[in-house]
């Protein structure tokens, strides 16, 4: 027989209390015990919902490796389980984007024979795709982290757009602070001008928090990248450099004629595709 505990893990959005779905909000308020690491409103609004709330920002102790702290979060978060109660773990965002501690608690509840669920929330690239116009539909979207893209041989297309998370954190291995390195910044723009040309746009974004905030929506080029200054927001996102580019030899063996594609019946359809999807 599977034990009682079970495991519900949900995200709070980006803005609080206004991206908090129903579904959240409901599993919070059944729950007997939750755990977060949100904003400060964001914080009293789960209170609102449940007088059993427990904030794991003290995991987070001056010096303390961020690896460390989020081993402390899952340990937390886990531990009730044991007793047969129905844990709610509550983080910022969307609960499996950049969130280390929120998978981890998933697969170890799971592994020992708990139920474990998580559930979707808003995200910083929903926002973007909101704030810049963004349609992943039409031309592709790829996402990396910033450090994991500048360290390693990353093959991807430059005929779609890119967008770099956690930018703060280049140059910062240790995962202790949050000011990233001048001098990595400077690299990264070496490293995309092999395939973006030196005034390419890049767009530091930061999602608005306050119904009455605007977004950051920074513009500058490529070549003047290492001149903005980063925040924990910030997301770093590069529009196509150029169409994508038909393959003669796909078109060959689909029998289709490239004159078969106008530019306008191509494009409406690739947009009611994405409207289906």
């Amino acid at each position: 027989m599977a034990p009682g505990g079970r495991l519900s893990v949900v995200g709070t959005g980006i803005r609080p209390g206004g991206h908090l779905s129903r579904e959240a909000q409901h599993l919070l308020q059944a729950a007997d015990r939750v755990f977060c690491v949100v904003d400060g409103l964001t914080l009293e609004r789960l209170r609102e919902l449940n007088d059993r709330v427990e904030s794991l920002q003290d995991s987070y102790a001056r010096g303390r490796r961020r690896d460390d702290s989020y081993a402390e979060m899952v340990r937390r978060i886990l531990a009730p389980l044991a007793e047969g109660l129905h844990v709610c773990a509550a983080f910022y965002g969307h609960p499996g984007v950049f969130v280390w501690p929120a998978h981890e608690a998933v697969r170890r509840a799971r592994s020992a024979g708990y139920r474990a669920v998580m559930y979707p929330g808003i995200s910083a690239e929903d926002c973007l795709f909101a704030d810049l116009g963004v349609d992943p539909a039409l031309n592709g979207c790829q996402s990396f982290e910033a450090t994991d893209f500048l360290l390693h041989e990353r093959r991807f297309d430059a005929t779609a757009a890119l967008i770099l998370w956690q930018p703060i954190t280049l140059g910062d291995l240790g995962r202790d602070a949050f000011e990233s390195d001048p001098r990595w910044v400077r690299v990264l723009a070496e490293v995309l001008a092999e395939d973006y040309p030196r005034d390419h746009p890049v767009t530091v974004y930061e999602a608005a928090v306050f119904p009455l905030d605007e977004a950051r929506i920074e513009q500058v080029p490529l070549e003047r990248l290492h001149e903005v200054r980063f925040t924990q927001a910030s997301t770093l996102y590069l529009p196509p450099r150029a169409p994508p580019v038909l393959s003669a030899e796909r078109l060959r063996r689909l029998g289709i004629a490239e004159s078969d594609l106008t530019p306008g019946a191509y494009q409406l359809h690739r947009q009611a595709r994405g409207s289906t999807e």
